[in-house]
């Protein structure tokens, strides 16, 4: 059977669908199994060894359909379901099967905060729409391959395994980041070394905003200066994660770094929470506001001006639970 798992984007909601191509490979009968994205993720399943072959989405649907037609696909599984994968499912002659994203159930939990979003993980959402093929949850969780080659090496930075903590900064928006107050209130109360994250030229700004009103050197800025596989090996090998609703936190479930994630905006009952079928070493911190959740996705400013969902949160308790205190 040759199966197409379609996830255009982005880093977290690529990673989440790594159980669901790891059944659907193990489980079905003689499965080819290809994977439809967007080029800018290839990393995130290039190294996959449950994907025959990578298929990359392009702005030209016409072109794509093409190719994708002379596949003769037996099964297309749509994980993104948007107007995009829509129009692809018009072209290709092959059974599709989807999930229902809740759109109008979170639409209520964030217009009028009416929360009757159903209290499971998305990828369990994922694997109910599989229950006609007879694929289940094998509950091995989240996968995440390295490449065979990584350069990186903890002695670079004189670091050695479980004796810092990972902090991520960034996230695709801004009511989804840690401020950097909150950072720095983090910080000066955790014992050991603390390792940053981020990407691109904003966090490596905030990064040396976080640097310059430090009092000490026990923080090691490596924000802009790896590549994702990089940032993960750090988490990997880190004590603990702290992070924001990031792909970061979910590239984390993968390992057995405990994860502690700050709520901004977003909402863990959206279902997009860290996943580990044991649901162990998680932590999620939400701050009760009457205003939360404001978005289903993120902005680029908080709507009431407050920005309390993150300012309000509690650091004290949250490097309580960091095992790197002593």
């Amino acid at each position: 059977m040759k199966v197409l798992i379609i996830r255009l984007s982005s880093i977290g909601d690529i990673v989440l669908t790594t159980p669901v191509i790891r059944c659907v490979k193990q489980q079905l009968i003689d499965a080819e199994v290809h994977f439809l994205t967007k080029d800018t993720f290839s990393g995130l399943v290039v190294h996959n060894p449950y994907i025959d072959q990578v298929k990359y989405w392009n702005n030209d649907t016409k072109d794509l359909a093409n190719e994708l037609t002379l596949e003769n696909y037996d099964l297309v599984i749509d994980l993104h379901k948007n107007l995009r994968t829509r129009k692809l499912k018009k072209v290709l002659k092959a059974k599709w099967i989807s999930f229902d994203k809740l759109n109008i159930q979170k639409w209520l939990f964030v217009q009028f905060k009416w929360n009757i979003l159903p209290q499971i993980h998305i990828i369990d959402r994922y694997f109910d729409a599989l229950k006609s093929l007879e694929v289940v949850d094998d509950q091995k969780g989240i996968d995440y391959f390295f490449p065979d080659k990584l350069s990186l090496q903890l002695s670079d930075f004189n670091l050695k395994p479980k004796t810092y903590v990972a902090l991520a900064i960034g996230g695709t928006y801004f009511t989804k980041q840690i401020p950097v107050n909150v950072i720095l209130d983090i910080i000066k109360r955790l014992n050991g070394c603390v390792v940053i994250l981020g990407g691109g030229s904003a966090d490596e700004a905030k990064a040396k905003e976080i640097i310059d009103k430090l009092p000490h050197n026990s923080v090691i800025n490596l924000c802009n200066k790896l590549t994702l596989d990089e940032s993960a090996y750090i988490i990997k090998n880190a004590s603990d994660l702290i992070t924001g609703d990031t792909g970061l936190m979910h590239i984390a479930s993968a390992f057995e770094t405990p994860i502690h994630c700050l709520w901004g905006n977003t909402h863990p009952s959206f279902g997009m929470y860290a996943y580990r079928t044991n649901k162990e070493e998680i932590f999620n911190y939400n701050v009760d506001l009457k205003c939360n959740p404001c978005s289903k996705l993120g902005s680029d400013s908080c709507p009431r001006g407050h920005f309390e969902c993150m300012l309000k949160q509690n650091a004290e308790q949250i490097v309580k639970n960091c095992q790197a205190v002593d």
